[in-house]
């Protein structure tokens, strides 16, 4: 019988034959596994795609895992990254860590001890990420939300349905208050695994949370669009 998936990572190794055994082991753990072999790859599935953690081979064809790393955080995206390297010294290791590194594992490994170290990860950043939770009932600038009615009150008083998506992502933003989320949590939280909206989705959505509650949708005051990065409530 199958395991309930527990998370979905991304394996970044150019050996072929290590690749695919880590692929092997991960996915009878119960994790949800893609693979890529080269930086350039890795940096179109991260803008597109949402994973809880990247195992991230330093020594890649093209741009290095280094390079990768640092790239990614450039891009507002804090992914744990796990790298994998042959290279042993604390030199390197320190280089790892500064450029963006969560942790650092030389090869060869022990199999159990790279799990646990996924899993710890995981299990950090989730608590990290875990919001504030907001009561189902939210009042702001005269205007009320009812997350289980999934319906509000706007800023003319009138009464406005909400669809589940829309719900949802107000809540997220809301208990994300004056902190910038990011697309790829975005896609994580409210559409799932492996369905992904474009950015205009989620523009559409944003741009009806303004008129319903900003005075002057033109000039926003609670619901930002933040180029590049993601999207902001502020009270």
């Amino acid at each position: 019988m199958a395991k309930e998936k527990k998370a979905s990572l991304l394996v970044v190794e150019d050996e072929e034959s290590l690749r695919e055994a880590l692929k092997l082991n991960l996915e009878l753990e119960g994790y949800e596994v893609t693979t890529a072999d080269n930086g350039p790859i890795v940096l179109k599935l991260v803008k597109n795609e949402y994973f809880d953690l990247i195992i991230l081979d330093v020594m890649l064809p093209e741009m290095d895992g280094i390079t990768v790393c640092e790239t990614i955080r450039m891009q507002h995206n804090n992914v744990p990254i796990l790298f994998l390297s042959a290279r042993n010294s604390s030199i390197d290791r320190v280089e790892g860590l500064k450029k963006g590194g969560d942790d650092y594992l030389t090869k060869p490994f022990n199999l159990e001890e790279l799990l646990l170290r996924i899993d710890k990860l995981i299990v950090k950043n989730k608590k990290i990420n875990e919001p504030q939770g907001v009561a189902n009932l939210y009042e702001f600038d005269g205007c009320k939300i009812d997350f289980d009615a999934h319906e509000c009150i706007d800023i003319n008083g009138d009464k406005q349905e909400l669809s589940k998506k829309e719900a949802a992502l107000l809540k997220l933003l809301i208990e994300n208050e004056g902190d910038v989320v990011s697309r790829e949590h975005i896609l994580q939280v409210v559409w799932g695994y492996n369905v992904y909206p474009t950015t205009r989705t989620i523009d559409n959505f944003i741009l009806n949370f303004r008129k319903f509650f900003e005075k002057d949708s033109r000039n926003p005051r609670h619901f930002h669009s933040v180029r590049g990065i993601g999207y902001k409530f502020t009270r």
